[in-house]
């Protein structure tokens, strides 16, 4: 089984990835400390990007994923008994760019210092490729907005973008590999000469590259995780700003890459904004959570610093972002957020998880109906229910999931979306989708979702054809709904301020019962959720309606 199972994982890769990992595990190149390059002379303005969260509380002190911990001794950097991804962060140096970051100027300096001194070149976590990166751009922003380097700092940035030049995540890809490329554009106009001049032509050849394949027409990011379209809008509009920066460093050939960044930073606005709720928070779908990447209206601000404007979005009611597969669609007092998506790129699913079909819904501004949302990383028991589709507003058969999520960021066999359907009737707006991933089970059951907004109600009817045991469909509710029975098939939905929805469930078995949201990384919240438990080729209806 297990053999099937990284059958099943492994023949979606692509074969960069495969000789890519073990070139990447074999080789460790030996990193040459003499004839680093020079600082390139700066000529154009610098524009402060997005500010980070603090994540500095005192000196020698870090808050990371929501979990605080004090560096004491060199080994700390590397300490087995913590988190590698809040080792990681603790490499990012994000701090140095967060808010009131002159503020703890002092404190900044001792920290490069000491990671200077207590991180020799190529050994530990951070000598690692993406943390290398995020570190590079850190420090060099840091130094732009008008900080004096403290001693060691510049050679120590050439010598990491040296090596990072030769780790390039070709076996990862995705946003892991733009990381690096945008490291490389940032160490290559910061510094000068035929090395630092490669490292710019590196960076920037293959982010053009990059951007055809990573962005797609609607302009959403391809790994199809609200999170990280944020970071990596980010990181294009950093890019644009570096090359801003060194307008003469970009002139030789660059100048339609920076045009090519700017027009996928348009499309990538526009999309970003279709997938924010009326709160100003991004829709949790895949890895996603609060607190890591800028909010919407940041990067937006961000943007129009650097003289980038989204195009108007499209009229509502409903907009299909089609090569994603996500839609939005409004109505009355609802506004929902509907999943008829591939999981990701077939080579590149790391950060999906088995929801296909899911949904989140805000009623009048509120989040009703939520994605449970992501708050660890690793491969432990919650990260992988985090990702089981019964942590999903959508129905789970058979005890099985409808992607086979395993490992931490694998997924062997996937569902895909088949046979949608979008229209009006009436006064409604009906979307209805099937998807695929079950047929691997004896029966071959297919489940088939339909969405029906229609003035005040939101209507919910799950099919499933084939045969099956038991199917159950959930949903999970925000903290701040609380569920109320008023029989085994009806009930209310109580709201924050006092307003009140109700709900009414045909066909199955109800139950409502605990469960957990995560909004950010390290946090649970208990919540509640609505199962309905069904056995039979009977459609289940939940419907929704506001007084």
């Amino acid at each position: 089984m297990k053999i099937l199972q990284y059958w099943h994982t492994i023949r979606y890769l692509k074969p960069v990835q495969i000789y890519g990992r073990v070139g990447y595990r074999m080789r460790r190149p030996a990193i040459e400390e003499g004839n680093l390059p020079r600082c390139r002379e700066r000529t154009g303005p610098w524009i402060e990007g997005a500010q980070k969260t603090p994540g500095m509380p005192g000196p020698g002190r870090f808050c990371f994923l929501n979990e605080e911990k004090t560096l004491r001794g060199p080994g700390d950097w590397n300490h087995p008994g913590w988190d590698k991804l809040w080792l990681y962060n603790l490499h990012y140096f994000d701090d140095l760019n967060g808010r009131d970051a002159e503020e703890r100027k002092a404190w900044h300096e001792e920290y490069i210092r000491r990671w200077i001194g207590e991180n020799p070149p190529g050994k530990g976590n951070g000598w690692e490729p993406y943390p290398t990166s995020l570190r590079i751009v850190n420090w060099i922003k840091w130094i732009l907005k008008g900080n004096a380097p403290v001693p060691g700092m510049l050679q120590s940035l050439g010598l990491q973008a040296r090596r990072l030049r030769r780790r390039l995540e070709y076996h990862l890809l995705g946003n892991h590999l733009l990381a690096n490329l945008k490291a490389l554009v940032f160490a290559g106009c910061f510094f000068e000469g035929a090395e630092a001049d490669e490292w710019l032509a590196k960076g920037l050849g293959e982010m053009q590259r990059e951007l055809r394949e990573q962005v797609l027409p609607d302009g959403g990011h391809f790994e199809r995780s609200p999170m990280y379209h944020a970071i990596i809008l980010e990181d294009l509009l950093d890019c644009i700003g570096v090359c801003g920066t060194y307008p003469e460093a970009v002139i030789h050939g660059f100048s339609t890459v920076v045009e090519a960044l700017r027009k996928a930073c348009v499309r990538m606005l526009r999309w970003l904004a279709l997938m924010t709720h009326p709160d100003g928070g991004i829709v949790l779908f895949n890895d996603a959570a609060f607190g890591i990447a800028p909010v919407t209206e940041e990067l937006v601000s961000y943007a129009s610093r650097l003289g980038i404007r989204p195009d108007a979005s499209p009229a509502l009611p409903l907009v299909h972002l089609g090569e994603t597969g996500y839609i939005r669609v409004e109505r009355g007092p609802f506004t929902g957020f509907l999943d008829v998506a591939p999981i990701g790129p077939d080579y590149l699913p790391g950060h999906a998880h088995a929801d296909t079909l899911n949904f989140e819904l805000s009623v009048r501004g509120q989040r009703v109906i939520v994605d449970s949302g992501t708050s660890c990383y690793g491969t432990g028991i919650e990260r992988q229910r985090q990702r089981s589709t019964a942590a999903h507003n959508t129905v789970e058969i058979d005890g099985e999931n409808s992607s086979e999520v395993w490992g931490g960021f694998r997924v062997a066999r996937r569902a895909y979306p088949r046979d949608l359907e979008m229209r009006e009737d009436g006064e409604a707006i009906v979307v209805a989708c099937s998807q695929d991933g079950y047929r691997r089970l004896p029966g071959k059951p297919v489940h088939r979702r339909e969405w029906r907004m229609d003035g005040n109600r939101l209507v919910i009817t799950d099919g499933v054809e084939g045969r099956f045991s038991e199917a159950v469909s959930r949903f999970h509710f925000h903290p701040d709904v609380r569920v109320e029975s008023m029989d085994s098939a009806e009930g209310r939905l109580r709201l924050a301020g006092g307003q009140a929805l109700r709900w009414s469930v045909q066909g199955g078995e109800v139950a409502v019962v605990p469960s957990s949201y995560h909004p950010q990384f390290g946090i649970s919240l208990p919540c509640q959720c609505l199962e309905i438990r069904f056995k039979n080729d009977d459609p289940q209806i939940t419907q929704i309606s506001a007084d």
